[in-house]
């Protein structure tokens, strides 16, 4: 961004970098599922599972502060996911109407 672009065209760089990390967040927490779902139990085993979980910690504690306390610990990470999808559904649908 340089200082010349009008204030429309920074605002639409912003989200546009905003969704792409929302789109690699949400596709880490689908790794980690997939990693998850392949371990057959034994995830936490799992070398390539515990870099997931590393990365995507910020993401699930997160997401843990807004949940409320009836949500099981194990379900978070499935939260946090559809949270993600959501904005980023969100952000693909508010982006094209920026002028």
């Amino acid at each position: 961004m340089h200082a010349s672009e009008p204030p429309a065209v920074a605002m639409k760089m912003a989200l546009v970098y905003i969704q792409a990390l929302v789109m690699y967040g949400g596709l880490l927490l689908l790794g980690q599922g997939a990693v998850y779902l392949m371990s057959m139990g034994r995830h936490e085993d799992n070398v390539v599972f515990r870099l997931f979980r590393f990365v995507t910690a910020p993401i699930v504690k997160g997401t843990r502060l807004i949940t409320p306390r009836q949500v099981a610990d194990r379900h978070v990470p499935v939260v946090a996911f559809l949270l993600l999808f959501w904005i980023f559904f969100a952000l693909a649908l508010y982006i094209p109407r920026l002028p």
